[in-house]
């Protein structure tokens, strides 16, 4: 059997793969309606996911030189 090449790849698949069970599992759970005893749980199951959303979408703010505003520069040929 031939040695693997991308060992790493296959670890980080992996990873993905737990990380997004693991989300599937933080939805239902949030958004199952199984009574007033789990309520808290399903808001932190919610408000978790919620959190991974808005940190994810910050990451892809951009800004100018010195973090001040973008410049924009059109050019017309």
């Amino acid at each position: 059997m031939a040695a693997r090449l991308r060992k790493r790849h296959q670890d980080d698949v992996r990873e993905k793969i737990r990380a997004s069970q693991l989300v599937n599992y933080l939805q239902d759970h949030a958004l199952t309606n199984s009574g007033a005893e789990n309520a808290n749980t399903r808001v932190r199951a919610a408000t978790t996911l919620l959190n991974k959303i808005v940190a994810d979408e910050h990451k892809h703010e951009h800004t100018g030189a010195d973090g001040g505003p973008l410049e924009i520069i059109h050019r017309v040929q």
